[in-house]
């Protein structure tokens, strides 16, 4: 008996135990599925809650907040509860109890629901989390460099201790949310080696991580992006990935690719494309103004001309409804779209003005630049609009943000520079990049042009503000020591300033820095030189060699901005033609892989250059690729689509006169016809006497396929005239035909006079520089000049 009930005594005590060593709060708290009824909870056990229970009951806040719409959260209401006061007094007075990974989590949630970083809260976390940083795992880590970036610390020693703990742990690291998120948050902190050994991380773990989680592929981009590094095989990764994922991406996903491709200047045909074919399927379902304002930004620009006029009916149902932001999101893409839709823009003019006093600095510029570039008829907005810049301007502090202001008020009707502007921009100008040295130039001209009186008293301050900017020039080319720096502030430098004041400069730093010339850089310095127009033996002999001993590390859709110079350029060496070889070796087998548009831009250069690879020629001219082609133009901007165009028409024509063995159709028979109306003819007979001109036939296509001249084929267009006779063409060559710091003559005239030639002509070319000379400053003398050039040349 004694024993059995001992027995008893136990098992009673066991099961007393039990009940009394479960958490009943936290069960309570855990079958919560509203806020008020986590608050309801917290409330009532105010005095029992523990560490434990503060971190689970803000965790499940945020939890709840996460799973609504944008539109249908309530943060603020939360943050206002008296028990979520509760919440943070017993969180800061319990954070040396906090586990680890509860502490930071609870940092994370509290930023989530809007807790100032300025709360004393907040700033004890993260010293908290700083004295333990080393110790945690890679997921607390992850979710902390999370928190730092929200508070705008990823410059701070603290991000910089993160980023040293990833660079020695990296090889533990095998998750790959977890690493992507850290990317991002250490972006601008990371060296060159750890750049390439986070790529090279990044691209493993995308090879074996679940393909549906399209967030990780989004953040790698993300991260290129925010290191300006257009890593090519890993975007082309991280595209394969998210185009799998298209039909599951909302339209604020496909339009943070969008935008995060356009300033890698990555333009995938394929996605853009699937993501036009999404965004159509979502237009119904997007009714609410969060949804619309994403979709309309994503899809207008490259929505046919039907789905852009129903876009903006829709959008001019929902404009009282926008907010600020959304008001600005939709003005900017009418402005890329160059809309003329006049009831539209007076909406979302007037909800811009309502708001106006609650934008940041960089959004009034934007909404100025937006709304003067689509020609807004409101003064008294662009008014407004003149004096909250101004008093921005007045008190920035950051380089970028002065210059941008500063080019903004330049477009706005203005007889003169203001006092405030002068001073801030020579606050500033030391800071300042060559761009924004050169922007700033750019409006200062600007507004010596609109100043009547800038002739007389107020010409001195703008010709002091334009010498300090050349000074500054200088003197950050000079000092300057890394090519990759100087490339990317040269990326978008142009106009008659940076050609006049820094372009000599420019060149003696590029060639001063040329041992730096890799495979990495040497296709944007090859882009950088076409594009100043700029030819530069040493340079390009530098280009060439490094591109002929990589060329298999060379990307091959960087092999078109590689080749440029040298085709429109026209420098031709025997490294060029070395170069020219290898490089279509290189890209022939991935001949498939190429956007439409780039392998279009690509065989023009080629042809300039007189090269045209077969299989890249046989591609261009099938059924499929010109149908793709299509497809692809309806999507690219106005510009881009006209060149594209453009140069499919002047390729047609190369290979039809230059390769008939490839039996190349003709289908640009106008194009052929306009060009002939832009040549100066004339007709010579045996004895080099001027006949009556007579004009050709026009052009047709033989059975053969092959260009002809009415029913003359080219082998005998000279059978048209007497015997003997020749037709001679009069090309007149302007200074676009020629290098900008020389009179060596560039590639698209030499070909054109190649094009002459093949269709009889004898070319007489006439250069601009002496046609413009002062020994031909007459009528007589140019008539004379004429005449030696055309029977001296044809008599010797």
């Amino acid at each position: 008996m004694f024993r059995l009930r001992c027995v008893n005594s136990c098992l009673r005590r066991l099961l007393h135990g039990g009940t009394v060593n479960r958490d009943q709060v936290l069960e309570q708290l855990r079958v919560c599925s509203t806020e008020d009824q986590v608050f309801d909870v917290v409330g009532k056990n105010k005095a029992k809650l523990t560490v434990n229970h503060v971190s689970c009951a803000v965790r499940m806040l945020w939890q709840f907040q996460k799973e609504k719409p944008d539109l249908l959260r309530t943060v603020e209401l939360t943050k206002n509860h008296p028990q979520f006061l509760t919440l943070r007094v017993l969180a800061e007075n319990k954070i040396a109890f906090t586990e680890d990974s509860m502490l930071v989590d609870m940092l994370y949630s509290f930023l989530r629901l809007n807790v100032d970083p300025h709360d004393t809260l907040v700033q004890q976390l993260v010293s908290e989390a700083w004295l333990r940083i080393d110790r945690f795992p890679m997921a607390s880590l992850s979710k902390f460099s999370i928190c730092l970036s929200d508070q705008h610390l990823q410059h701070s020693p603290l991000m910089g201790h993160i980023t040293s703990i990833v660079d020695q742990k990296l090889s533990s690291i095998d998750d790959a949310r977890i690493l992507t998120t850290l990317m991002i948050s250490m972006s601008s902190l990371v060296s060159a080696r750890l750049r390439d050994t986070l790529i090279s991380k990044a691209d493993h773990l995308l090879d074996t991580m679940d393909p549906s989680h399209y967030n990780n592929p989004r953040r790698v981009v993300q991260f290129l992006r925010n290191i300006k590094y257009s890593h090519r095989p890993l975007l082309e990764k991280c595209n394969e990935i998210l185009l799998c994922n298209i039909p599951r991406l909302d339209a604020e996903n496909i339009s943070i690719i969008l935008g995060l491709y356009q300033s890698l200047q990555f333009n995938n045909c394929d996605f853009r494309l699937a993501a036009r074919q999404r965004l159509t399927e979502l237009i119904d379902s997007s009714t609410d103004p969060f949804s619309f304002t994403k979709l309309f930004v994503a899809l207008a620009p490259m929505a046919s001309s039907e789905t852009r006029e129903r876009l903006e009916n829709t959008a001019l149902l929902l404009a009282d409804e926008l907010s600020a932001h959304q008001a600005l999101a939709v003005a900017e893409a009418l402005e890329e779209i160059q809309s003329r839709n006049l009831s539209l823009l007076n909406k979302i003019g007037s909800v811009i003005q309502k708001n106006v006093d609650v934008y940041k600095p960089v959004e009034v510029a934007r909404i100025t630049q937006a709304l003067f570039l689509l020609h807004y008829q409101n003064p008294e907005l662009f008014s407004k609009l003149r004096n909250i810049l101004l008093n921005f301007l007045q008190r920035s502090v950051y380089p970028y943000e002065v210059t941008m202001l500063t080019r903004v008020l330049s477009m706005l009707p203005c007889p003169r520079l203001e006092e405030a502007v002068i001073s801030r921009v020579e606050a500033v100008v030391t800071q300042c990049s060559l761009n924004d040295l050169n922007t700033i130039s750019f409006a200062i001209a600007k507004w010596v042009r609109n100043d009547p009186s800038y002739r007389q008293k107020t010409l001195g301050k703008y010709v002091r503000l334009l010498q300090t900017l050349k000074r500054c020039g200088h003197e950050r080319l000079q000092t300057a020591d890394q090519l990759d720096l100087v490339l990317e502030e040269l990326k978008y430098i142009s106009g008659e300033w940076f050609e006049e004041m820094l372009l000599e400069e420019t060149m003696v730093t590029l060639q001063r820095m040329m041992d730096q010339i890799n495979w990495i850089n040497v296709s944007e310095l090859a882009f950088f030189l076409t594009r100043i127009n700029h030819l530069c033996p040493p340079l390009m002999d530098r280009i060439a060699i490094v591109a002929i001993k990589d060329i298999d590390k060379i990307h091959h859709s960087a092999t078109y901005a590689t080749l440029l110079p040298f085709s429109v350029l026209n420098y031709d060496t025997a490294q060029a033609d070395e170069l020219y070889d290898l490089c279509i070796q290189r890209l022939t087998p991935h001949i498939k892989s190429f956007d439409p548009h780039l392998l279009v831009l690509l065989a023009y250069s080629l042809a300039v250059a007189d090269y045209f690879p077969e299989e890249v020629v046989r591609e261009i001219f099938t059924i499929d690729f010109l149908g793709k082609l299509d497809s692809q133009l309806e999507t690219l901007p106005d510009s881009l689509n006209m060149r594209t165009r453009m140069r499919l028409m002047e390729l047609n024509r190369a290979v039809c006169l230059e390769c008939p063995e490839f039996q190349v159709p003709w289908f640009h028979e106008r194009y052929c016809q306009q060009l002939q109306k832009k040549d100066f003819e004339c007709i010579l007979d045996k004895h080099l006497q001027l006949l009556p001109y007579s004009k050709p036939n026009t052009v047709e296509i033989s059975d053969r396929n092959k260009v002809q001249w009415g029913r003359n084929s080219l082998e005998n267009i000279s059978d048209e005239l007497p015997p003997g006779a020749q037709r001679v063409a009069i090309d007149f060559l302007d200074s676009k035909s020629y290098c900008k710091n020389s009179h060596h003559m560039k590639g698209e005239a030499l070909m054109r006079k190649r094009h002459l030639e093949i269709l009889g002509y004898r070319v007489v070319q006439i250069a601009h520089f002496k046609w413009n000379s002062m020994e031909l400053s007459s009528r007589d003398a140019w008539k004379e000049y004429l005449k030696k050039k055309i029977f001296r040349e044809f008599s010797s």
